[in-house]
């Protein structure tokens, strides 16, 4: 992404590139040039980077290579290795991260706010909501767990006889009967 690509006063970035393995190539589809909207405090943190960085050109890189002075960004994989693993391992996460965890947590956790499923999938910029529905989102066991609760709610009656019943756990050695 370069400064060009910002659009401070619209709130929007204009996506006119990737980056795969270090090449920059055009983007993959139509939805992937789409541009994207910009929250103000994300704004507003990157134009504090803007004045704060040696590269504010708009031509620049906004996550410039200082190697290569603004010209070329700094290489994602290398981000990746430097900077985020050992940040989450820091954090005590243990889990391979890579640039996908990013898109998958994104996606799970619009879906878990109850945002609407298009909205998901323009955000994602893929182009069917298939895409982000079968492949880059989860439902949490929560959310699953709240839903089921609902129908049962809806089936069972309120102070029917499965209100009195108390579920006990029993260990791996207690059998049923109860006896040795």
């Amino acid at each position: 992404m370069k400064w060009s690509d910002i659009d401070f006063w619209n709130l929007v970035i204009e996506v006119r590139r990737s980056i795969c393995e270090g090449v920059v190539g055009n983007c993959k589809t139509e939805a992937s040039r789409r541009s994207i909207p910009l929250s103000l405090d994300v704004a507003a943190d990157l134009w504090l980077w803007k004045e704060n960085t040696d590269y504010a050109t708009p031509d620049d890189w906004v996550f410039a290579s200082p190697r290569l002075k603004g010209k070329s960004s700094r290489r994602p994989d290398v981000v990746l290795a430097k900077v985020i693993q050992p940040a989450a391992l820091r954090a005590g996460i243990k889990k391979r991260i890579g640039w996908h965890t990013f898109r998958h947590t994104y996606s799970t956790t619009l879906i878990a706010n109850g945002e609407n499923v298009k909205v998901v999938q323009e955000l994602m910029r893929h182009a069917n909501s298939r895409c982000t529905l079968d492949v880059y989102s989860q439902a949490r066991v929560s959310a699953k767990r709240e839903a089921q609760q609902r129908i049962v709610e809806m089936v069972l009656p309120e102070n029917g006889l499965t209100s009195e019943i108390k579920l006990q756990r029993r260990g791996p050695d207690e059998r049923l009967s109860g006896g040795a």
